[in-house]
């Protein structure tokens, strides 16, 4: 049976008000984010690729894919919000809040001995465990990461070649947080997560501001296209945290004029989406197993101080089938003539193929109306990974796992 693509608009009382935006995402955090980022050796801009000819096909005015599937090697932008993290809190923990270091001061022996040997942890899907392994390792420092038991062997193995120790743990992507939280208090490890809990927000935050570099690159390509701004934005959701970033960012630095927001998740871990539709003004649980092909979005729980951003700025929230998310893989590797090859991972690609669907299935007509997406709209995408686990890239574009159900 073919399973549904479910939509809803932002109907909480704090939508619209973003106070929360403006306190975490002041508009200069982009430009400091990305002065760190640059001290970084191998650090280059992702590239904003233009699907021209999908957008002339889909009679959209233009669809623009930052590609971080080549970010600092990592195949994944979660470095950047991972290294940002450490970055403030080594200067906390020295006591220089307010200084900004360079790359070559943070690895000196000098510093180091100021910190002393640090063991840094979290839990993880993949992406930002490895994210915060690579960091760790460059800086100096240990560091020892939690998967879940259904973690794939090659993003394990991936993080493993950074010095991480792994640890996996029974049940889901949430088990892990609650286990590595437990352990970390008795090994006297220095937790950073990309999602929060009460009493635990600020390195949260300082990742979703060390995402913001790719704001900055996003409007540096576009004015060199001559653009001012996306007119929307299509963004893939796990705890939310950076969805939170995108569209808060954008928020606070461009106020009435920010993008459309559209926030997807998986059918089967839509924390968001099952959050949205109480409307309460609480996150809740997704409950059960998660099972999803986009391993990096398979969350169960929103981060809190991400779901504060998201009531008062995002504007539509969906949730998809798995097979949206292979379609996308395959679009992606098989393009158009003249529109650009990109390597996307599962839950890199769920958006492209989303922005299809909505423009092409009669069924969501009413949805692409709301959106006013047209010959006028510039789409923004982002690719969020690359191949990070090679079997099931194969699986989905080799030998067409998960196809379309008719």
């Amino acid at each position: 049976m073919k399973k549904k693509i479910n939509w809803l608009s932002n109907q909480h009382p704090n939508y619209g008000k973003h106070k929360k935006c403006n306190e975490l995402f002041p508009k200069k955090i982009s430009s400091i984010t990305r002065s760190f980022h640059r001290e970084i050796p191998g650090y280059k801009i992702s590239p904003l690729k233009n699907l021209s000819s999908l957008a002339e096909m889909l009679h959209i005015g233009g669809i623009w894919v930052k590609d971080e599937s080549s970010r600092l090697s990592l195949n994944s932008f979660k470095v950047l919000g991972g290294s940002y993290a450490i970055y403030r809190f080594l200067k906390k923990k020295v006591g220089m809040t307010n200084e900004e270091l360079n790359y070559k001061q943070l690895i000196s022996l000098e510093f180091r001995k100021k910190t002393g040997h640090i063991t840094f942890a979290t839990a993880t899907d993949g992406n930002h465990g490895r994210g915060v392994a690579w960091a760790a390792n460059k800086l100096g420092h240990k560091s020892v990461i939690y998967v879940h038991e259904n973690t794939s062997k090659p993003r394990i193995e991936a993080i493993r070649s950074y010095g991480a120790e792994v640890k996996i743990i029974n049940g889901t992507y949430d088990d892990a947080v609650s286990q590595i939280n437990i352990d970390a208090q008795n090994n006297n490890w220095e937790i950073i997560s990309d999602t929060s809990w009460p009493g635990y927000q600020e390195i949260p935050t300082w990742i979703m501001q060390g995402y913001t570099t790719m704001i900055s690159e996003i409007q540096e390509q576009f004015s060199a296209q001559g653009l001012i701004r996306p007119t929307h934005i299509f963004i893939q959701a796990g705890v939310g945290a950076l969805a939170a970033s995108v569209i808060g960012h954008y928020q606070s630095l461009l106020e009435n004029n920010a993008p459309i927001s559209i926030v997807v998740e998986p059918n089967n871990a839509a924390c968001l989406f099952n959050s949205m539709k109480k409307n309460d003004g609480k996150p809740h649980n997704f409950p059960g197993k998660l099972d999803t092909i986009m391993a990096g979005l398979a969350c169960g729980d929103p981060s809190p101080i991400a779901w504060q951003i998201l009531i008062e700025a995002a504007d539509y929230f969906i949730s998809a089938p798995d097979y949206i998310a292979a379609k996308g893989m395959r679009v992606y590797a098989v393009p158009l003539r003249e529109d650009p090859f990109i390597v996307s991972g599962e839950s890199g690609a769920v958006t492209l193929s989303i922005l299809m669907e909505i423009m092409e299935n009669p069924e969501l007509l009413t949805l692409k109306e709301k959106l006013k997406l047209n010959k006028e709209s510039q789409v923004l995408l982002i690719n969020t990974e690359g191949n990070t686990d090679p079997i099931n890239f194969r699986k989905i574009v080799w030998e067409g796992f998960d196809p379309i159900p008719f």
